[in-house]
């Protein structure tokens, strides 16, 4: 698949509440990256606010993959309203909850969505955002005669050197932005008449 060459996603955990006509809402926002993970932090949400009404939450992924939940509020009003804060900041590997107190007055469909809405976005705009490029893993295999010409290349192109491996020849899996590949395989091919070799993997991955 495309993956986009940047995105942005939260650094930390942040929180934020308010109260609306009587009833609490906590708006949580959580660095995520799969299903598994959004597993285990529901779980724990649950477990520590075992006594609130509602646990609704939104979350997106690198992939463009979302779900929302309204966890028994009126269709619409609560998980929905989360994902297009998420939305708001284009955001990605996030997952927000919102945690709702009921205080004993229904709000109605509209101010119920505002609210939902005000403390996932007011709690997105607290957390801490970073940006993170695309790196592509490749294998690069080389005589010992040219390993500090590799490190010079991929320390010029911000590349990283993952792991080293000095056998009968030296073997280093790197990290390198799609964007700088046909730059980098170019100046090895010079520097080595083309005895460099380049052995692209189907791995990503975000720094």
């Amino acid at each position: 698949m495309n993956y986009p060459e940047k995105i942005v996603t939260v650094d930390n955990f942040s929180e934020y509440s308010f109260k609306e006509m009587g009833s609490t809402f906590i708006g949580q926002v959580y660095h995520t990256e799969n299903e598994t993970e959004v597993n285990e932090i529901m779980t724990s949400v649950k477990k520590k606010y075992y006594d609130a009404t509602h646990h609704c939450f939104g979350y997106r992924f690198t992939d463009q993959k979302f779900k929302y939940s309204d966890d028994g509020e009126p269709n619409g009003s609560a998980g929905v309203r989360i994902l297009n804060a998420i939305d708001h900041f284009n955001l990605v590997n996030v997952l927000v909850v919102v945690i709702r107190y009921f205080g004993g007055t229904k709000l109605g469909v509209g101010l119920l969505g505002k609210a939902y809405y005000t403390s996932a976005l007011t709690v997105l705009e607290k957390a801490d955002k970073i940006s993170k490029a695309l790196y592509q893993k490749i294998i690069v295999i080389s005589g010992f005669d040219r390993i500090s010409h590799i490190h010079r290349i991929m320390s010029n192109h911000k590349a990283d050197i993952v792991k080293s491996n000095y056998q009968e020849e030296a073997e280093f899996e790197c990290g390198i932005k799609p964007s700088s590949l046909k730059e980098i395989t170019i100046e090895l091919s010079e520097i080595s008449n083309g005895k460099i070799k380049l052995l692209p993997k189907e791995e990503f991955y975000y720094k």
